[in-house]
């Protein structure tokens, strides 16, 4: 009996190991199939989801060197409003607009009557003309930008000093276009304000501060030496 048990215990034994070891079929075993497989993504399917497509891309190339230009290269720049107002002349009574004088070099203050650093500016620029002479091609312009004040006063005020080239009374228009063009301190005549426009019609705003007829020439110079 205890060798039957023996055997039989053997048995059971041996058929869990074949159990254990034996070996699946050999369908079971295959490998996948291309259809259970997962095929090797594409260049779109690995392209970022955030990545841009070829069209959007197409929208930021580098540009051309026709788009890289400067806006408006080599277009004119228009003459500012203030060109083509109407003033008067109070030494001679008549009137003109600063697009007349255009070929001309004019050099513009901003003043008043009652500012004593405007007559001493003023009094340099009468020694600048006695140092230029007689020129047909340089003016002089004094703009009396006190709303305060009027021809009649202004005309009394450079025939007393003898001031002999271009006065007038701008419009407030007109000092409020200079002012916004050139800065605020233009309609503040202690600051001495002036600017150079050239013969094409440019302007060109010069340091505050009196000058001296030596420091208006050196800056006048180079004005009166170009050609049109």
């Amino acid at each position: 009996m205890k060798t039957r048990n023996i055997v039989l215990n053997l048995m059971l034994l041996l058929v869990f190991v074949l159990a254990a070891c034996g070996g699946t079929a050999p369908d079971a075993m295959a490998k996948p199939t291309e259809e259970v497989m997962m095929d090797k993504p594409t260049a779109e399917a690995m392209m970022p989801h955030d990545a841009p497509t070829a069209d959007a891309m197409m929208m930021h190339e580098t540009p051309t060197p026709d788009a890289m230009a400067k806006p408006n290269e080599g277009a004119k720049m228009d003459a500012p409003a203030w060109f083509g107002a109407a003033l008067n002349n109070v030494q001679t009574n008549t009137d003109f607009t600063i697009g007349d004088l255009k070929g001309k070099v004019v050099l513009v203050e901003t003043m008043a009557i009652w500012c004593s650093n405007c007559k001493q500016q003023q009094g340099q620029v009468k020694a600048l003309h006695a140092k230029l002479g007689m020129r047909d091609d340089f003016v002089s312009l004094g703009l009396d930008i006190d709303p305060n004040e009027n021809s009649d006063a202004l005309k009394k005020y450079v025939d007393n000093n003898g001031f002999d080239w271009y006065y007038a009374v701008p419009s407030t228009d007109i000092s409020r276009e200079i002012a916004s063009l050139y800065g605020d301190q233009f309609l503040n005549p202690p600051s001495t304000p002036m600017l150079i426009i050239d013969r094409k019609g440019v302007a060109h705003p010069l340091p505050f501060g009196i000058k001296s007829a030596d420091d208006l020439m050196k800056a006048l110079q180079p004005f009166l030496d170009e050609a049109m």
